[in-house]
């Protein structure tokens, strides 16, 4: 079995985050034997080690950090990894060299100068490899695997504890509180639906902003900013809606969640809603920053309780088929045998190695 060096230098908070300690307790109980590198968070790391593995934590900082390099380096020669996967441009900018191969896995539109110690890149939606290989990367060594999101239920979180009425619309949103994630388009869909509850579960630097923006349209009485939720699956439960405002989303295991969760769905059409989703068949697409358009296709959904059931039956079906742990482990696998067994000339971009 493969041994793989995994480095990851996000944030506190985020789906790139949760992503890395889901795939690498993935990978465990699939008998991959690893070594974690990441930069400090008490929370990945008791999940982390709850599961088995004991990580390494590492500041990868920016010019000035005289230490990671170091610590990275010593991990490698200690462990000797066959591989070393990389997450997102920071990580991969301090994948150490040595003789393993080296992957970078891209959840985004990132520079690609970035990732020049990478012998191969992971994009995890068709559009992000083609970013690549634009950017001169080759088919041989850019690869698509998307994110998959665990099978969890849960009881519903009680809608009094949230002071939501029991027959109210429900509707529930998560993400960054970033201008990317566009809430204050979904507050102004709120605001479109009387009566209709928002449950939105994030943190991030326009909190404030948009409790303002809730204030001024009228709906802060129905809106519920929960906070960061390591666990949504009790607010999926008692919701009646989902949503994914987005202005710019890659792909987002929101989406999956949604799906999962067997909870109708509406979604911007961004790059990752417009490749997953097909409309009128597991979701409601709609126009970027239209909130017109957002309030009328939730409308629709609470109108038209059949057409909502068909979109949850079809969306489960479809994370069954391509978005499961087995899934994602399964594709990860095959490319790590893949590259393995081929040992050929590095990516376009890539440096040499030093043993």
């Amino acid at each position: 079995m493969v041994r793989l060096l995994q480095c990851l230098a996000g944030a506190r908070q985020g789906g790139a985050e949760m992503h890395f300690v889901r795939l690498a307790l993935a990978l465990q109980r699939a008998g991959v034997e690893q070594r974690i590198v990441l930069r400090a968070n008490p929370e990945s790391e008791a999940l982390l080690r709850d599961g088995g593995l004991e990580p390494v934590t590492a500041r990868f900082g920016g010019p000035l950090d005289l230490v990671t390099g170091g610590i990275l380096h010593r991990q490698a020669a200690a462990f000797r990894p066959d591989i070393a996967l990389g997450y997102m441009r920071r990580a991969c900018r301090w994948l150490p060299k040595g003789a393993f191969l080296r992957i970078g896995r891209l959840g985004g539109y990132y520079d690609l100068k970035d990732f020049t110690r990478c012998h191969h890149l992971v994009g995890i939606t068709p559009d992000i490899v083609e970013h690549c290989r634009r950017g001169g990367w080759d088919e041989a060594h850019t690869h698509v695997i998307p994110n998959f999101v665990e099978d969890v239920s849960a009881p519903p979180h009680p809608r009094a504890a949230l002071q939501t009425p029991e027959d109210a619309p429900l509707v529930f949103a998560l993400g960054r509180l970033h201008r990317n994630k566009a809430f204050d388009v979904l507050l102004a869909a709120i605001a479109r639906l009387p009566g209709a509850y928002l449950w939105l579960a994030g943190e991030g630097p326009l909190r404030a902003e948009l409790e303002a923006e809730a204030a001024r349209l009228g709906v802060a009485e129905r809106v519920r900013f929960l906070g960061w939720q390591s666990d949504a699956a009790p607010y999926f439960a008692a919701s009646d809606l989902y949503v994914v405002p987005s202005r710019h989303e890659p792909l987002g295991s929101v989406l999956l969640e949604g799906w999962m969760s067997r909870v109708p769905m509406v979604a911007a059409a961004s790059q990752g809603p417009s490749w997953l989703l097909q409309h009128e068949r597991n979701g409601l697409l709609v126009p970027i920053d239209d909130a017109e358009a957002m309030a009328a296709a939730l409308q629709r959904l609470l109108d038209e309780p059949d057409l909502a059931a068909r979109l949850v039956e079809q969306g489960r079906a479809d994370y069954e088929a391509g978005f499961t742990e087995d899934a994602a482990v399964r594709r990860y696998l095959a490319l790590f045998e893949k590259v393995l067994a081929e040992r050929n000339a590095p990516g376009p971009h890539a440096e040499p190695d030093e043993a």
